[in-house]
């Protein structure tokens, strides 16, 4: 994979913590939660089929489905995300 493909651990948890921020001036602007995970899933899906084939894009979504599916994500409610999908 290449760099692209596979951020550093530094950068990733800056795109994470921009990310935070992004979601706390979008609730302080009375944005729903549906409306703010809609918008940064599709942008995040619009980045990643830039990025990657589609068959790469296609396993991340079963990754993301699968944790969605074994409550990893429900029980992790309230931590950040970035980069787990």
């Amino acid at each position: 994979m290449s760099d692209r493909q596979s951020p550093p651990e530094r950068e990733l948890s800056h795109a994470g913590s921009v990310v935070d921020k992004a979601i706390e001036f979008m609730v302080g602007q009375n944005l729903s939660e549906l409306a703010i995970a809609s918008a940064l899933l599709g942008g995040a899906m619009g980045l990643l089929t830039q990025a990657l084939p589609d068959e790469v894009v296609v396993q991340i979504l079963q990754n993301a489905i699968e944790s969605i599916e074994n409550g990893e994500m429900r029980g992790a409610a309230g931590q950040d995300h970035a980069g787990e999908a």
